[in-house]
């Protein structure tokens, strides 16, 4: 490792150990000798013992930046998996990380636009209004039109740190793909890439614009979804400007219930959200933590979902979509073989993979939890007894379904929270089902028809021209394919000619040896005959 990287890793383990993270580890063998390391070789002791266990895991994220910081938010979603004392802590990652001086964001807002904020914003707040691990955020309104805007600013500096800590996860993946084989499949690498790109992403405050208006056309007008509009001529890659807006919390029970919320009605929408984003659009908000989705006040009978934060969206290309669709479709069904196969027909597994076997392991690790209420189940523990199974199989993970993933982990969280009892493959199945009619069935064909019709039809006027052009073409290639065959036939009859004078002058040479012991005039004769067709032959042959 280089010196940098080195120091950041010191960095890493001083930090988790002031505040005493090591008691998060199982006791085994392994952590036993980590304590005897802690205590001989870094002489680092816990500084932060009267705080609980949640809060001093929530600071030491804090302290580590954005990269950690995204790591505590997806963690805060997994109720199922930590307990409420973590769970909360982590909550508050979400959107009350520590902000930084408001008089260094307006400077950095008034040099991003080239003049004093006053030229184009009133009630400025210098107090931010929520502040993240990678921006915070700051109120206004237009001065033109007055209406209410909220600003988002980039953290200074905050790359450096990013990147620091990506070159150090890049190291750690090669490292442990070099010396650990079994752990290849993962393609620790290809992961580490994939989220490299999704927080460089995130710095770039144009690319979220530019989501936000994309995912904003696609639910225009949606009573499922809504997006704040963006003033895109004051965006600036540093800076986002956009429409503000009031919502509940999505993670903030108590206040949708006191608002008379539909909890089932916006569980299942938020599954529907999920699927139409994925499948219809193949593009989908990837960042879908409680800190960055709301619940409209109005109509809390027939409930709105709110989407900030567009900086990670995921793209899924055709075959990926279908294969995905398929799966889920096929697992809904308890058609367990098909996912098996689908597995061996993707590449996602050898194909010398044994089918049968492969089969089993998947229906033991998913069958128990068919149809149960999503209080019931939970997916973290399945994706984890999966990668279990699949490790058997050698399969590997596609990094360009990793934030798929993550954002599944996200909606499951959120439904648990919200509704408990939400039947998810009652909700999700049929959905799935007209996904899949309208790609394969007789549907798709009218559609595709229907969809390639202006082009067709604007090209009808051109048909008679292609046909006579067509036409013409092949005559001439006829006319060529003649010529070809007529000087093949004249040179095959011309080698034959060649053949046939260099056989005379040959025979006349064998003749001419023969007669000359019994004549005199005759073998002068016969040589001079045989030289001369030996010549001609022999030019017919060599053309």
């Amino acid at each position: 490792m280089r010196p940098a990287e080195l120091k950041r890793l010191y960095k890493i383990t001083s930090v988790l150990l002031t505040y005493g993270l090591d008691q998060l580890l199982p006791e085994t063998e392994l952590t036993e000798k980590a304590a005897f390391f802690r205590k001989g070789l870094f002489w680092i002791k816990n500084c932060h013992q009267e705080k609980a266990l949640g809060e001093r895991l929530r600071l030491a994220l804090q302290e580590l930046g954005p990269v950690w910081i995204k790591f505590g938010q997806m963690m805060s979603t997994r109720r199922d998996l930590f307990p409420p004392h973590i769970a909360d802590e982590l909550a508050l990652l979400q959107d009350q990380v520590s902000p930084y001086d408001g008089a260094v964001a307006k400077k950095q807002i008034e040099q991003a636009l080239g003049g004093p904020i006053e030229k184009w914003f009133d009630d400025f707040d210098i107090n931010p209004l929520a502040s993240a691990s990678i921006a915070q955020v700051h109120t206004a309104t237009l001065k033109e039109s007055g209406e209410e805007i909220v600003l988002k600013v980039i953290r200074p500096d905050i790359k450096k740190v990013i990147q620091a800590d990506i070159r150090l996860m890049y190291r750690l993946a090669r490292m442990v793909s070099k010396f650990l084989p079994e752990t290849r499949r993962l393609r620790a690498v290809e992961v580490v890439r994939e989220y490299e790109n999704t927080l460089l992403d995130e710095l770039n405050l144009l690319r979220e614009a530019t989501n936000a208006t994309q995912l904003r056309r696609n639910f225009e007008g949606s009573p499922v979804l809504y997006v704040p509009a963006v003033h895109t001529d004051l965006c600036r890659e540093n800076l986002l400007v956009m429409e503000r807006i009031y919502g509940i919390q999505v993670s903030d029970i108590p206040a949708l219930e006191a608002n008379g919320t539909n909890m089932k009605l916006l569980a299942e929408r938020g599954v529907e959200v999920f699927f139409t984003q994925v499948f219809r659009d193949s593009f989908f908000h990837a960042d879908m933590h409680p800190g960055n989705v709301f619940v409209s006040y109005d109509h809390p009978e027939d409930p709105q979902w709110i989407g900030l934060d567009c900086g990670i969206v995921g793209i899924l290309n055709k075959e990926d979509k279908r294969y995905l669709a398929g799966n889920l479709l096929a697992f809904f069904n308890q058609d367990y073989r098909t996912v098996a196969e689908l597995h061996v027909a993707s590449g996602w597994v050898p194909a010398d993979t044994n089918v049968d076997e492969f089969e089993f392991a998947i229906r033991t690790v998913c069958e128990p939890i068919f149809e149960k209420p999503l209080g019931e189940i939970s997916f973290g523990h399945v994706l984890l007894n999966l990668f279990n199974a699949a490790r058997r199989f050698n399969m590997e993970v596609q990094p360009q379904l990793v934030l798929l993933q993550k954002t599944l982990l996200y909606i499951e969280g959120l439904g648990r929270q919200l509704y408990p009892q939400l039947n998810l493959w009652d909700t999700a199945k049929p959905f799935l089902q007209d996904w899949m009619d309208q790609q394969l069935g007789p549907q798709a064909f009218v559609t595709k028809v229907v969809e390639k019709a202006p082009f067709w039809l604007e090209k009808i006027p051109e048909l008679p021209e292609l046909i006579y052009n067509n036409l013409k073409q092949g005559q001439e290639l006829s006319h060529k394919i003649d010529s070809i065959s007529q000087n093949y036939v004249a040179q095959q009859q011309r080698q034959s000619q060649g053949k046939f004078f260099f056989g005379i002058g040959a025979t006349m040479f064998i003749c001419t040896a023969i007669i000359s012991s019994y004549a005199e005039v005759v073998p002068i004769i016969l040589s001079v005959i045989g030289t001369v067709s030996w010549i001609i032959g022999w030019r017919f042959y060599r053309r």
